[in-house]
């Protein structure tokens, strides 16, 4: 029987143009181990989000501590201007007595503006984008607010404000630390928009949540930031658990933040509650588990800050 030749490639021309452009021509399906590090040589950090008190921020780093597990991040999702500055100077001093980055969220968005769209069928694509130049002044003033509060880290829903911000931290108007993180609320979900996001000032991206390991490795392979990808998800989000592709996030998608926890709430951008924080960290220390047993010889970035001096002296833990 003759040797079968090769099958005919279905849009090779347009594969091609996009090998030509820097970008994957499909999803990697042959699941590629990512070379790439944290610049501390960690392949992966840990993060909760959906902390969005100072309780709550308390309750799991406490929680996380008594378990053993090393929380990396905490991400706010309510919304800046939702929290007193007692609140949010409590928050800061939290995270750095604990080690770990903490993010907060510009508050002005689509969903607390006075438009009725957010609320109707086109809310979904919608996102939380903000409408109206005043809506952009307003989040640029609130992310000016958290930086005189101690806040460095920042995670944005809307693309114009993620090039305004890297704008303005690039020329100084910001200080040159702040860290822009873009949420999966803005529903990107393939390498061409992460390619543009990092080009727009993006230090990490959370992409939409339910995209399989194949479609996350080309992704991987377009950018250099870090990716965030959801390990479980509150209903609102569809609800579904991967902590045992865990593992496998690490090894595809390094450096990669392991978003832990919002199983135990119902939906995003509400106040948490200190129940809910504890189970997040519970959560968050089953994901770790996962990695540990699955794949041991992934590294997960130490603590920083007061916490880590402490422990290196020996004079606290």
């Amino acid at each position: 029987m003759p040797e079968e030749t090769s099958r005919h490639e279905l849009f090779a021309h347009t594969r091609t143009q996009l090998r030509g452009l820097g970008l994957p021509d499909r999803d990697a399906w042959n699941l590629p181990s990512s070379p790439r590090r944290f610049a501390d040589g960690a392949w992966f950090r840990l993060e909760i989000p959906t902390v969005n008190s100072a309780a709550a921020t308390e309750a799991v780093l406490a929680e996380a501590d008594r378990l053993g597990v090393q929380v990396n991040r905490i991400t706010e999702t309510l919304g800046l201007f939702r929290h007193t500055s007692a609140e949010i100077r409590e928050m800061v001093a939290l995270c750095a007595d604990y080690g770990c980055e903490l993010v907060m969220s510009p508050g002005p968005r689509a969903t607390y503006d006075t438009s009725a769209s957010a609320l109707s069928s086109q809310g979904s694509r919608m996102g939380y984008r903000l409408r109206g130049q005043e809506q952009l002044v307003r989040a640029i003033e609130d992310v000016k607010r958290a930086c005189d509060l101690g806040v460095r880290s920042f995670v944005v829903y809307d693309e114009g404000l993620l090039w305004t911000l890297n704008e303005m931290r690039l020329c100084g108007a910001l200080p040159s630390e702040v860290h822009l993180k873009v949420s999966a609320h803005c529903g990107h979900g393939n390498a061409a928009s992460l390619m543009l996001l990092e080009r727009l000032g993006a230090d990490s991206i959370n992409p939409v949540r339910d995209l399989q390991l194949g479609m996350l490795a080309a992704l991987r392979s377009a950018i250099s930031v870090p990716l965030d990808c959801h390990t479980d998800n509150p209903a609102a989000s569809g609800g579904f658990i991967r902590v045992y592709e865990a593992p496998e996030f690490v090894r595809l998608l390094a450096p990669v933040y392991l978003k832990a926890g919002n199983s135990a709430v119902g939906e995003h951008g509400h106040a948490t509650t200190v129940e809910q924080a504890r189970r997040m960290a519970q959560q968050a220390s089953i994901v770790r588990e996962i990695v540990g047993t699955h794949l041991p010889e992934a590294v997960q970035t130490e603590p920083v800050g007061r916490r880590a001096a402490l422990a290196a002296t020996g004079l606290g833990a």
